[in-house]
């Protein structure tokens, strides 16, 4: 790799101002301010979807929150919407509802996971397309998130009864319960809490992917990005 001089400064919210000067990529990939940039977007990123998420409107209204939506949840929708298309709305609202109560389980793993980021994170980062780190901190937590959060989401759900009047509303019908696990005539209450937990999460870190990929330019343009 040809090598050259990099300055790079970085603002913390101290007001304190780190300045460096690197020979190359590789030795930049390695380095403590690297890691303090890329785990600063993180941060940001995992706050911004915490706000997000604390206020039910925003949630609604986040289209990268909707396009998190799983493929049955969309085709559960899709019929919803030809036989009672109140019941779409309502269900919206509840999973906005449910997605409050997560932002305290979700977070705290969210952050732990940007903290234990190392110098083999970094380089992968550095040498990805944007979107990398997002994408290795879903690979680290996407699982465990869901798992920690369905639940509190299946708990709100159920106290909302959104189970109970979609099995009224589709009395009859056989894709719900092949969708969710349940038989031919009653949605199983966990499958739906699944599907909900998914949209949450992988919402979730669409926000993060998305603000890493606004800062980049200013925040990461000392690294290539």
């Amino acid at each position: 790799m040809k090598k050259y001089i990099i300055a790079a400064a970085l603002i913390f919210g101290t007001g304190a101002v780190i300045t460096t000067s690197l020979n190359s990529c590789s030795s930049l990939a390695t380095t403590d301010l690297g890691l303090a940039v890329i785990k600063r977007v993180l941060l940001g990123g995992i706050n911004k979807g915490a706000n997000i998420y604390g206020n039910k409107e925003a949630f609604l209204q986040n289209n990268l929150v909707d396009k998190a939506l799983p493929k049955e949840l969309r085709d559960i929708n899709s019929t919803l919407e030809k036989i009672a298309p109140s019941l779409v709305a309502k269900e919206r609202e509840y999973i906005a509802e449910a997605a409050v109560y997560t932002v305290g389980i979700s977070k705290p793993i969210l952050e732990s996971a940007v903290n234990s980021l190392n110098a083999q994170d970094v380089t992968r980062i550095i040498q990805g397309e944007k979107g990398t780190a997002t994408l290795i901190l879903k690979e680290k937590t996407q699982t465990q998130l869901i798992q920690a959060i369905a639940p509190r989401v299946e708990e709100e759900l159920n106290k909302y009864g959104i189970v109970k009047t979609l099995n009224t509303a589709l009395s009859g019908s056989n894709l719900l319960g092949s969708l969710l696990g349940g038989n031919k005539t009653n949605v199983n209450a966990g499958g739906l809490s699944l599907l909900a937990s998914e949209q949450i999460v992988n919402g979730l870190f669409n926000i993060i992917e998305d603000h890493e990929k606004q800062n980049s330019a200013s925040l990461l343009a000392p690294f290539g990005k």
